[in-house]
């Protein structure tokens, strides 16, 4: 019996288990079951929150809803830093509450805005690692990066009408996309200079309603701060040197839904 929490980073949902105090070795099988929408509690992947070494407030482990590990997830890292903060780490700073964190593609820093406790619901700024510029590539129809994860950007139009599952999964495994693919993420400027994103993630394998390194990775492409996913809206601020984009931040909301209790014996 596992205790776990339900959280979302705009519409994007995640298991989160508090994993310092309590043993979890979890298979991938057992995972993907555990995110299933139908048999299991249901969402896009799963987080352990874990001791990590001085100077850092927690570890993040992250796991796709298939059961396999992945270096970093935006929205699922703004999630498990509101996580911890609601468990009790973080400093105040100035501009809310200051958490250090490692994930598998590095230390983050995420800065807890806003946490409105009668709603559930919070305003977290995750600062991202660096991106060389030598890893972006011009590919097929757009542009192919790694903000964490790699991630395929392509400007379409009717972006709300488009076959984002059909052609997200074909080109997931395109070999332009590597050995083992890539995110896709389609977009589509609007008339206001924002930009609208619709992502089909690797590894979930279907359309999820934002994508924190998809948003991420097209405002880098594109130059675009202001960002709207399915799921809510996003502020991607960053600085350009000749070599890399870095000082990456990704703003969004975050919610925490409901706790309970996880029994794998079924799965």
């Amino acid at each position: 019996m596992i205790d776990f929490y339900k959280f979302d980073g705009a519409g994007n949902d995640f298991v989160l288990v508090d994993a310092r105090r309590q043993r979890v070795e979890l298979s991938a099988d057992e995972i993907a079951h555990l995110c299933h929408r139908r048999k299991g509690v249901g969402a896009d992947g799963l987080m352990l929150l874990c001791d990590a070494a001085d100077g850092y407030d927690f570890a993040m482990r992250y796991y796709n809803s298939d059961g396999h590990a992945a270096d970093m997830c935006g929205n699922g890292g703004r999630c498990i830093s509101l996580f911890a903060h609601l468990l009790g780490m973080g400093r105040r700073v100035e501009d809310g509450v200051r958490l250090r964190f490692v994930a598998d593609d590095g230390p983050h820093e995420a800065t807890i805005l806003r946490w409105d406790e009668s709603r559930g619901q919070g305003l977290v700024r995750l600062g991202m690692r660096d991106v060389p510029k030598q890893g972006l590539r011009h590919v097929l129809q757009g542009s192919l990066l790694n903000t964490g994860v790699p991630h395929y950007v392509q400007q379409v139009e009717d972006l709300e009408h488009y076959d984002v599952v059909g052609e997200g999964r074909r080109l997931r495994h395109h070999v332009e996309m590597g050995a083992e693919g890539a995110n896709i993420d389609f977009i589509e400027v609007q008339k206001d200079g924002s930009l609208c994103i619709r992502t089909y993630e690797r590894g979930v394998e279907d359309e999820t309603w934002a994508c924190g390194t998809g948003v991420t990775a097209s405002a880098l492409v594109t130059g675009i701060s202001r960002i709207h996913a399915r799921g809510g809206d996003f502020e991607v601020t960053f600085n350009a040197t000749p070599d890399s984009y870095v000082d990456i931040c990704l703003t969004g909301p975050v919610s925490y839904n409901f706790k309970g209790v996880l029994s794998i014996l079924n799965s």
